[in-house]
């Protein structure tokens, strides 16, 4: 159960004993209908059924080379940042060995790239006091690094019986979250405090970790302005959006329950004006829901893996496209003039908008963007950006930018607000290295 929670500075040692060890219990029970949950998500993404019992901290008889950096991401935007990460600590510490730990099909899947000879992959543990101490005890790393928001109490408690010093990297609290975790600070407090460091994203995500108890903050920046974008993907995209000769509105990373405003706000739009509109939804489990939707509401829909490297003339006559492909999300910026930010315009916290203006994308965003408050905040202000009430206005919004020919003004400056923002993988990797250095 990660956690995105803040802990109240002093307690009693009871008291932290005390709830960490119903947490634990709590945890032993509902491990059945855990293992039942990948089994069923398995269905569809069968990597969740691959090593299950590696989930449980219980692993093979090969051998395994002591000392490597433990880096864990738990979905794709995570372990796509800690690429950046990782191609920095390997310039600063080219002998590093990087043992690489996902929570989702989807991180696990891309954290493949990230593995050079010598690194390890397997899955986090289920965050029992069992499982986690197999798993300190089986790949002995040298130090732990846990990205964003992964507090895990039984994973911090063991790696600090181990003596192993754990780093919260590109770490971010919001401040519904900080708020959230004083109901538990019992549990978190403790988890928190036995931090290195915490590496914050920004200076308000600081002070709400040192408030949370994090003994050492430093704040470094986002790491996601450093992800390296695929210059053939974008290319693609562009290509793709030349031979379709109309406009591009994309709803990106979509959640669930944001869909259907779209698709009837897109709709009520002067036919002249909607070009053709993108889905790409946050979730592939969600693709076949998507595409039902788009089916219900009467339009003409082509799905991106229906066709290899060029749209058919059946998808080029569509009136939606389904972005139903992972790990193509520089295409699909590439092949859209503006983008409306998915999770921004339910109270969800806004997903990820700065792969966007470094693929020279504009974005328009909701009211709701607290996980990426800065960030959305900067982009405003760069001129890379719009923000809007609600997703009625929004596509009237984009589309009105279209119209306007105001789209390459903002494309500019989506493409220098990226630019002007990278170095945080080199900053954090100064903090990092020093951990894996012999004495």
């Amino acid at each position: 159960m990660a956690s995105r929670a803040a802990g109240r500075p002093f307690m009693s040692g009871w008291q932290a004993g005390a709830a960490r060890g119903a947490y634990s219990a709590l945890l032993r029970l509902i491990a059945p209908a855990y293992l039942g949950k990948l089994l069923w998500r398995g269905r569809v993404e069968p990597a969740y059924r691959h090593a299950l019992r590696e989930r449980f901290g219980f692993y093979g008889p090969a051998p395994v080379v002591p000392g490597a950096l433990w880096l864990h991401a738990v979905s794709l935007g995570e372990t796509r940042a800690a690429q950046a990460l990782a191609d920095a600590l390997r310039v600063q510490y080219p002998g590093v060995r990087l043992l690489l730990t996902n929570g989702t099909a989807t991180g696990f899947e891309a954290g493949k790239a990230l593995l050079r000879d010598g690194d390890q992959h397997t899955w986090l543990p289920f965050d029992t006091p069992g499982a986690c101490r197999r798993f300190l005890a089986h790949f002995r790393p040298a130090a732990g690094v846990l990205m964003e928001t992964e507090i895990w109490p039984n994973v911090l408690h063991a790696a600090r019986k181990a003596g192993v010093p754990m780093v919260l990297a590109n770490a971010r609290l919001s401040e519904k979250s900080a708020r959230r975790g004083q109901r538990f600070s019992a549990l978190l407090g403790p988890a928190v405090r036995s931090l290195h460091v915490a590496l914050a994203q920004t200076h308000a995500d600081a002070a709400r970790l040192r408030q949370a108890g994090v003994p050492d903050v430093d704040v470094c920046g986002n790491l996601k302005f450093d992800m390296l974008i695929d210059p053939d993907l974008l290319q693609r995209g562009q290509v793709w959006r030349a031979q379709l000769g109309r406009p591009v509105m994309l709803g990106t990373s979509t959640r669930e329950g944001e869909e259907p405003g779209l698709l009837q706000a897109w709709q009520a739009l002067p036919a002249r004006r909607r070009g053709l509109l993108l889905i790409v939804p946050r979730h592939p489990q969600r693709f076949d829901e998507v595409a039902a939707m788009v089916k219900a509401a009467g339009l003409r829909l082509a799905r991106r893996s229906s066709w290899t490297t060029i749209p058919t003339d059946e998808a080029l006559a569509a009136d939606v496209w389904l972005g139903d492909s992972m790990r193509e999300m520089p295409m699909y910026y590439g092949l859209a003039d503006v983008a409306l930010l998915g999770g921004s315009f339910a109270p969800l916290g806004g997903q990820n908008l700065i792969e966007a203006a470094a693929c020279g994308c504009p974005v328009v965003m909701g009211p709701h963007t607290f996980n990426f408050a800065e960030a959305a905040e900067l982009s405003l202000a760069a001129g890379a950006a719009l923000r809007v009430a609600g997703i009625d206005e929004g596509v009237a919004r984009a589309a009105d930018l279209l119209v306007a020919g105001q789209r390459d003004t903002f494309a500019a400056n989506a493409l220098a607000f990226a630019a002007a923002h990278q170095g945080a993988a080199r900053r954090m990797a100064g903090r990092i290295v020093p951990l894996l250095k012999p004495a």
